[in-house]
C-alpha cells in the first residue's frame, strides 16, 4: 500500500503546526496533511513565511507499507 501526504519544510527542517503556532522539528514530529488539504497547507505556508521562516516549501511524502522481515 502506498500513501501520499503533504508536509511543510523550512530549510533542512520541517514544520509542526500546533494550536496555530509553527515550530521547527525533525520529520518524525512534523505535521502531515492529506492531499485534499492542499488549500489549508498553502494558508499555513503563507503564515509560516510571514512569521519569518526561510526557504519554506510544500513537499510530498510518499509512504509505502510493507512487511518487516525480522
Amino acid at each position: 500500500m502506498t500513501m501520499e501526504l503533504l508536509i511543510i519544510k523550512s530549510g533542512s527542517e520541517y514544520i509542526r503546526v500546533k494550536e496555530q503556532a509553527y515550530l521547527l522539528c525533525k520529520i518524525d514530529k512534523a505535521s502531515v496533511f492529506s492531499l485534499e488539504k492542499l488549500t489549508e497547507v498553502k494558508r499555513h505556508v503563507e503564515a509560516v513565511r510571514n512569521s519569518g521562516f526561510q526557504d519554506v516549501s510544500i513537499r510530498k511524502l510518499v509512504l509505502r507499507e510493507e512487511p518487516l522481515d525480522e
